[in-house]
């Protein structure tokens, strides 16, 4: 996809009346725009790095459209942009429609044990194509309107030419596992059932 610039101007017209889904230290990185679509800014975070020949927006598309190839359901790119500020782009996209895992999980009456298959089943699925999706958790997973799994924030994500080997499946489970921790879900996800469902025997 062809990179165009964006005046200063014409993004300040773009996010008006837009809801900041996300931001840090520097400001808004995520922008949920009054037609629905989201506009996600990505900053160069060191001069020399390797982000400068393939900055992280790049691979945020790339993985999307290679996910779409493979039948992952994901977001749907619209424009990249290179923005007026130094080292600064943006992907305007039309998101994945549905609820996270992460939102459906909160709701009352929810339960792993009926639950956890189709997870269990989506993770299985990625790593027999060779995906390597280090950023995998409830958060970047949603469950469309028809009932499928498909993915979000898939910048940090290899794509490999064979179903992934076993050493990477481990890390795969041990960054999932560390997400469960920091958002406090030790105690009510099956981490071990599901280690026991992905890992291959």
């Amino acid at each position: 996809m062809q990179c165009s610039r964006l005046a200063q101007d014409a993004l300040n017209r773009m996010i008006e009346g837009a809801r900041i889904l996300e931001a840090d230290s520097f400001g808004p990185k995520v922008y949920l725009l009054q037609d629905g679509n989201i506009l996600k800014l990505f900053r160069r975070k060191r001069i020399f790095s390797s982000a400068m020949f393939r900055p992280y927006s790049k691979r945020f598309i790339d993985n999307a459209i290679e996910l779409q190839k493979l039948g992952v359901p994901t977001f749907e790119v619209l424009e990249f942009f290179r923005l007026q500020a130094p080292g600064m782009t943006a992907v305007l996209y039309r998101p994945l429609p549905g609820e996270t895992l992460r939102q459906i999980a909160d709701k009352e009456g929810f339960n792993w044990q009926q639950n956890l298959p189709a997870l269990a089943g989506l993770i299985r699925s990625l790593h027999a194509s060779g995906i390597y999706f280090r950023s995998l958790h409830l958060g970047n997973i949603v469950v469309t309107p028809d009932n499928r799994m498909g993915l979000i924030d898939v910048a940090d994500m290899r794509f490999l030419q064979a179903p992934l080997p076993r050493r990477l499946i481990k890390r795969n489970l041990q960054h999932f596992a560390r997400y469960i921790a920091r958002e406090n879900l030790n105690g009510s996800f099956p981490m071990r059932a599901l280690e026991q469902a992905v890992l291959p025997s």
